[in-house]
């Protein structure tokens, strides 16, 4: 397993060979996987990186995935049912109610696609998903990457706490069964 900063500076050579990417036909999708244990010290580390990769002539965006589920839930005209339901229900019946919500509502990919389109407008965008560990335990950034193919022109780098086996095969935070469905070129792990 390479360190995190190995893991970054193949990152920063992919992007920059991102053109071969494209010539095959798959979305400028990559994830740079990490072990969960180490999501904190990924956190520290992005402001650096994005400072890199703007040396890199990157014009870097990031989105919150923690930020956009929160302010969804927060904002959500249910949202006081839901509160006053919590305590009459399982933990599970509350957790399938919310992520019905969230698929339904479509508002991950909504707003993955609404910072794409404005980083299209833009030479060398390049938008980040942090903190996908807030999918947890409604979605997973799989599912989302299927929903989107073929709308993703601009390079997009998913922050990936899990595990990987294989080129293709990813363990969202260690925990979910291994998944070999992800279309993008994973990195690190």
């Amino acid at each position: 397993m390479q360190s995190l900063e190995a893991s970054f500076r193949e990152l920063q050579q992919r992007l920059r060979d991102s053109s071969s990417l494209r010539s095959t036909g798959g979305d400028p999708v990559y994830y740079l996987v990490f072990q969960p244990q180490e999501m904190l010290r990924v956190k520290r580390r992005l402001k650096a990186w994005k400072a890199q990769l703007k040396l890199d002539d990157w014009d870097v965006e990031t989105l919150s995935l923690a930020e956009v589920i929160g302010e969804f839930f927060a904002k959500h005209p249910l949202r006081q049912f839901w509160l006053s339901g919590e305590q009459d229900h399982e933990l599970r019946e509350v957790n399938e109610t919310l992520r019905a919500a969230l698929v339904d509502s479509e508002i991950v990919e909504n707003r993955i696609l609404k910072a794409l389109e404005q980083l299209e407008k833009k030479d060398n965008g390049l938008l980040i998903i942090t903190d996908i560990e807030a999918l947890h335990p409604y979605l997973r950034i799989g599912a989302i990457e299927q929903r989107l193919t073929g709308k993703v022109n601009v390079p997009t780098v998913i922050l990936y706490p899990g595990t990987r086996s294989g080129q293709s095969n990813l363990s969202f935070l260690g925990i979910y069964p291994e998944d070999g469905n992800y279309r993008s070129v994973h990195i690190g792990g």
